[in-house]
């Protein structure tokens, strides 16, 4: 008989983007390993990406339970002039329309008033909803994945209420974030921020995160009875897919470009190549939200001929892309923890096997892993003659890339050490 898991995520089917991917592929690799998932979302979400193909991978028969959740993101649309239609995602970071008062008075009122996070009003109502749904139907452990930590603190109350073993997933920090210090955050906030993460790392049983970096970094926290486990990539994404590309040489990068990710160095290189002998067509793609002040520098180079911007796309298009790339764009955001930010979209860079070019420090995690799989190279941002060398290099096939030993990031075998850990839960 199957042991039942309650998966607490806010991004679920049709959510799309790499968020949604997390609980998504974790659920649907769990029944075999003789985990039932039971998964709790929200109801009528007002999700930034919508990707209704994700639904495919949801297991059949599951149980899914829903709850409303107040979002602010309409009346902030309304206060900055955005269109409905317009994707929120990240808007610190991004600077794809222009920011005015009723902006940064937003943001203010996010970060002060919506703790963990601006769905912070789904909490009591779903801690009283699954506290009063597990007495009649009782699990054998709680998975939540974070950010949003709302996530996570309500996985804590309902663990905490239940006296059910939880084990608290995190796909980035809390407090010790990137952005985390891009908000306007008061003292008081601040307070009431590591009051309830410290609630929740002493209320897991057991927490696991993307990175080794970051284990160590909420050990100093006092998170107990931590372990790494990657985002990974599933098989089941890239069956279908082969190269169709035969003249251009592509370079295409995947996910949010905001100004802590800005490549001028790269394209400082590109312009080197272009004013050098070559002839060989180049053709970059970005795709997702690009950065005002990277479209302004592409321009200023008049290198605009060379990109495409093509925002946000279906799932299949993108990997599509990859698929037809000679060099995969792979950037780490300039902060004081890039070293331990592995994003998700380098698993897929892996399994599709074309060269990975990444960008940040050279004693990441990341350059680690491209060390050990012989996947890519690292490099500075501002190494413009090492990124230039890399890409001549490619271009002339005198690089040689060949992947190995990724089978190890397989999402179903990561689920498989999650199955294993919720095990040891139960037991004990």
């Amino acid at each position: 008989m199957k042991k039942k898991v309650l998966i607490i995520s806010y991004y679920w089917p049709p959510a799309g983007g790499i968020s949604v991917l997390r609980s998504l592929k974790i659920a649907k690799y769990l029944t075999a390993f003789d985990w039932e998932p039971i998964i709790y979302t929200v109801k009528d979400a007002q999700y930034p990406i919508l990707e209704p193909s994700n639904e495919k991978h949801i297991p059949k028969g599951i149980t899914i339970l829903k709850q409303p959740c107040f979002e602010p993101f309409d009346f902030y649309k309304k206060l900055t002039g955005r269109k409905k239609e317009d994707t929120l995602a990240n808007v610190l970071n991004a600077n794809d329309t222009k920011k005015g008062l009723f902006h940064q008075l937003s943001v203010w009122i996010r970060a002060n008033f919506f703790i963990p996070d601006a769905r912070a009003i789904w909490v009591n109502p779903s801690v009283k909803y699954l506290t009063n749904y597990l007495k009649e139907n009782p699990v054998d452990a709680i998975f939540s994945d974070g950010p949003p930590h709302t996530n996570t603190l309500i996985a804590a109350k309902v663990s905490k209420a239940t006296d059910t073993p939880w084990l608290m997933d995190w796909q980035d920090p809390w407090t010790e974030v990137d952005y985390y210090k891009l908000f306007p955050i008061g003292k008081r906030a601040n307070k009431t921020h590591h009051k309830l993460e410290q609630f929740c790392l002493n209320q897991a049983s057991k927490t696991t995160i993307v990175s080794p970096s970051w284990k160590k970094d909420i050990e100093k926290l006092g998170a107990k009875n931590v372990s790494v486990i990657v985002w990974g990539y599933d098989e089941d994404d890239y069956t279908n897919f082969t190269s169709n590309n035969t003249s251009s040489f592509i370079i295409s990068h995947m996910g949010l470009m905001g100004e802590d990710r800005a490549p001028y160095g790269f394209i400082q290189a590109l312009e080197n190549i272009q004013q050098s002998t070559s002839t060989r067509p180049i053709k970059v793609k970005f795709y997702g939200t690009v950065d005002n002040k990277i479209k302004e520098d592409i321009e200023a180079k008049q290198l605009g001929d060379l990109f495409e911007i093509k925002g946000h796309v279906p799932r299949a298009e993108a990997i599509q892309c990859m698929f037809d790339s000679a060099i995969q764009l792979l950037i780490l955001n300039k902060a004081e923890n890039a070293k331990g930010r592995i994003p998700g979209k380098l698993f897929e860079n892996l399994r599709v096997g074309k060269p990975i070019l990444c960008l940040g420090p050279i004693d990441s995690d990341v350059a680690n892993i491209l060390r050990e799989t012989n996947a890519g190279a690292t490099f500075e941002h501002d190494d413009i003659t090492g990124i230039q060398t890399f890409i001549e290099r490619i271009m002339i096939g005198d690089f040689q890339f060949k992947t190995k030993n990724i089978e190890q990031y397989s999402i179903k075998n990561l689920t498989g050490e999650i199955a294993n850990y919720l095990n040891e839960l139960v037991k004990s």
